[in-house]
């Protein structure tokens, strides 16, 4: 994401992580798979990400149902909130 228009969208700071993220640089399309697709690349990606924690944080509690985020399914997503009780 373009960092200018991080700012913008946040003046404190709170998702400045995705300035760092290596998705970012990525073809979108791999963390969006069609159902049923590949989530290998997406969680390559994520594997040497230096913002993933920040990502995944992100992905909780926003509540996102979509997509690998932080490294993790919708489904892991699901299965670490139940976890966490």
């Amino acid at each position: 994401m373009d960092e200018s228009l991080i700012s913008l969208l946040d003046d404190d700071g709170a998702f400045a992580w995705q300035a760092d993220a290596l998705c970012a640089q990525t073809d979108p399309e791999a963390f969006f798979p069609e159902k049923g697709g590949s989530t290998r690349e997406a969680k390559r990606v994520c594997e040497s990400c230096t913002v993933r924690t920040e990502c995944l944080e992100y992905a909780l509690q926003q509540d996102e149902r979509f997509g690998i985020w932080g490294g993790l399914s919708e489904r892991e997503r699901r299965k670490l909130k139940r976890a966490a009780g």
